[in-house]
């Protein structure tokens, strides 16, 4: 099958490629890939072997045609180049990012009024000329406005640290934090903030309060979690009284909160741990509204009184039901809103004194959130709509009068909606049960069976696929190529229990979801036999990979496994990892029999076969704390061993970045284009040339 789209792009037709040496003294003969050094990776062996991978795809990706550059540009052409956020008010000031033109990154900036100058508190395009990589999070400024804090990431490894503006004089504080979380929370004083401190496996273990001026080595322990499966996280709501501090594992929650305006008071305990209990709290008046599902995995809001919340004292405020499914919530003085999930889609309800109503969208598949808000006392909820065909836009509802106003649409150029159409599909899976899938695809697009499909997939964590905008996408689809996302078990687009039946002993689920919807697609016409990608990142390129190994021979043409998590059984084996302790309640703890077994029959990695192998794009991120780089490189260097057939694989590694990838949005593009090059390359639509918005449509047979 590989050769019917593209005779030309096969193995034989380039240089032969890196052949990784094989350790064969060691159970695992391609384990010599980890550096013992990690997160410092300086064997020269391994540098040289991801390099020459590197080359060899550069190899492959400049052969004649060689359509990267000309994508980029294609890509860019879409870019919004002087984007900018709607402005929203915190105080005294209206806050907001924009772009510059040619400019990689935000600059964060406030107004006193919409119709004065603007004063720039941050341009992350200065602090990241000095950097290969160079990302900022957690902008955060204080209540009192003089202060900025933010955090900053110079390398990818997620390994941040914090820093001080002083927004009166202009200038960069000295005092700086290292090894923190990308999370801040200021007290009401603006005199200190509290943050999250890293442990040597990478993992937030602990809370601090520095005080502004501060050594940081002088800084308050605050609470410390000692469970190497539970994480840190911090937050407060619009109404900046509380810390809230969550300690969580993958099904249970621990809650504790400080007033903001008493720092140093000891930590108050809303609920403590148990297994299978997870719960969210946020504050309105004398309450806390919780999000739980003590009573029903698909959660229910409960009201207790801030000073006695303990569970015996719960209220029910919204029932539990088998259909609709809590996502989360927020509140405000006059009015709160609850994020819901119901037949696949995600709804937005919005609860007042007299009663609640469903906000309505029109699209059969959309992804809709709430957008940044500053105020307490708001009337209106700020929200985020796209769909496949629609580019981000913001609406505020105001919530009296029950309706939708546009605030902004981003006009992305050369582009025409009206060419493209969505569909809204339910694939049966082998057991029977109906999994949501969304189509992207040109309206001139027959249903003939012979249109090339890329079939995205994630299936895990319960982090359910929202069906949203994404101008690269358009790169394929203007040339015919059909997009697909497939809702597959291990999210949680369907519920708690459809996150519930695609992990642990149930991971199969995920991958036979994913391939019967495939099967599905080529059965209804929508593509054909041999004429669908795959793709998938992180944890969906686990899915890939599984999916690679099982499914039947010719489906597949081609795949694009991003940051793959593929070496599922020895990370699983290895708690010394930043994410393995944690990740038992995912993929089950492999010291104990039936997980070792499960996680075994399914590892890529370790169940690669001397078989034929689509056309396969890895990549990796060198400093990657989440998929380490030796996964993605050890399972190119199994395949390369052992695949037989055509099959052009290659593993290109960001020798200066992480799990996401280059931090600037061009050079991000630069990543995109070369995945789309493989792709179109592998479907023999390399010599198409893209028509931004006229009919394009070539006859593939």
């Amino acid at each position: 099958m590989q050769d019917r789209l593209a005779p030309d792009f096969q193995q034989s037709a380039f240089p032969p490629p890196p052949k990784a040496a094989r350790d064969e003294g060691k159970p695992d003969a391609y384990g010599w890939l980890r550096d013992p050094g990690y997160p410092n990776v300086t064997d020269p062996a391994i540098l040289g072997y991801l390099k020459a991978e590197n080359d060899y795809t550069d190899a492959v990706l400049s052969a004649s045609p060689d359509i990267r550059l000309s994508l980029l540009d294609e890509l860019k052409a879409r870019v919004v180049e002087d984007d900018a956020q709607v402005p929203y008010r915190y105080r005294g000031f209206y806050y907001y990012w924009r772009f510059q033109k040619g400019a990689q990154h935000r600059i964060h900036c406030r107004k006193r009024a919409l119709d004065e100058p603007e004063e720039i508190l941050l341009d992350v395009n200065i602090q990241a000329a000095r950097h290969a990589f160079y990302q900022v999070s957690a902008v955060r400024v204080s209540p009192d406005e003089t202060l900025l804090a933010y955090a900053e990431d110079t390398d990818g490894s997620e390994r941040y640290s914090l820093r001080l503006k002083n927004l009166r004089t202009g200038d960069l504080l000295a005092e700086h934090i290292t090894h923190a979380s990308p999370s801040i929370v200021w007290t009401t004083d603006s005199l200190a903030f509290f943050y999250c401190r890293l442990d040597e496996q990478l993992r937030p273990r602990q809370v601090f309060l520095h005080e502004v001026g501060d050594d940081s080595r002088h800084d308050r322990l605050i609470y410390e979690e000692t469970d190497p499966q539970f994480w840190l996280g911090i937050s407060t709501t619009l109404a900046e009284r509380f810390l809230f501090i969550e300690a969580a594992a993958k099904s249970s929650t621990e809650i504790r909160f400080i007033p903001l305006d008493q720092p140093k008071e000891p930590p108050s305990l809303i609920a403590g741990r148990r297994p299978d209990h997870e719960y969210s709290a946020v504050d309105r008046g004398g309450s806390f509204y919780i999000r739980t599902n003590d009573k029903h995995r698909n959660f229910r809001i409960v009201e207790t009184l801030i000073t006695a919340p303990g569970e015996e004292l719960w209220c029910e405020l919204i029932a539990p039901s088998d259909d609709r499914y809590l996502i989360g919530h927020l509140t405000t003085a006059s009015w709160w809103a609850v994020m819901e999930r119901e037949g696949g889609l995600t709804r937005v309800r919005v609860v007042e004194e007299e009663g609640d109503h469903v906000i309505a969208f029109p699209d059969a598949a959309y992804a809709v959130g709430v957008a940044e808000m500053g105020s307490y006392h708001t009337p209106t909820l700020r929200l985020s709509y796209q769909s496949p065909v629609l580019p981000p836009t913001i609406y505020d509802y105001v919530v009296e009068k029950r309706r939708l106003d546009t605030l902004k649409t981003t006009i992305v150029p050369g582009y025409n909606p009206s060419l493209f159409k969505v569909e809204r599909l339910w694939a049966t899976a082998r057991d029977g049960v109906n999994v949501p899938v969304t189509l992207l695809s040109r309206r001139d697009t027959a249903n003939d069976g012979k249109a090339p499909l890329l079939l995205y997939g994630y299936g895990s964590y319960g982090y359910g696929i929202e069906p949203g905008y994404s101008a690269s996408r358009f790169s394929l689809v203007e040339r015919g190529v059909t997009f697909a996302i497939a809702h597959i078990r291990g999210g949680d687009e369907m519920g708690a229990g459809w996150y519930e039946d695609g992990k642990l002993l149930k991971k199969q689920n995920t991958f036979n979801d994913f391939i019967d919807v495939a099967e599905f697609l080529v059965e209804k016409g929508h593509t054909g036999q041999g004429r669908i990608a795959a793709m998938g990142g992180s944890a969906g390129g686990l899915l890939v990979g599984a999916v690679l190994n099982q499914a039947p021979e010719g489906l597949f043409h081609a795949a694009l496994a991003l940051v793959p998590f593929v070496d599922a059984l020895n990370t699983m084996l290895d708690p010394t990892l930043p994410l393995t302790p944690p990740e038992y309640l995912e993929w089950g703890n492999p010291a104990e029999p039936e997980f070792h077994a499960a996680i075994a029959a399914y590892s890529p990695y370790d169940n690669v076969q001397a078989k034929p192998y689509p056309h396969l794009y890895i990549s990796a991120g060198l400093n990657d704390p989440r998929v380490t780089y030796w996964e993605p490189a050890k399972w190119a260097a199994k395949l390369r061993a052992l695949k037989t057939g055509e099959g052009v694989l290659v593993l290109k590694t960001n020798m200066a970045a992480g799990h996401g990838g280059a931090a600037g949005r061009y050079q991000r593009l630069e990543e995109v284009a070369s995945e789309w090059a493989f792709l179109l390359k592998a479907f023999g639509l390399a010599s198409v040339a893209s028509a931004q918005g006229q009919t394009i449509w070539r006859d593939l047979r």
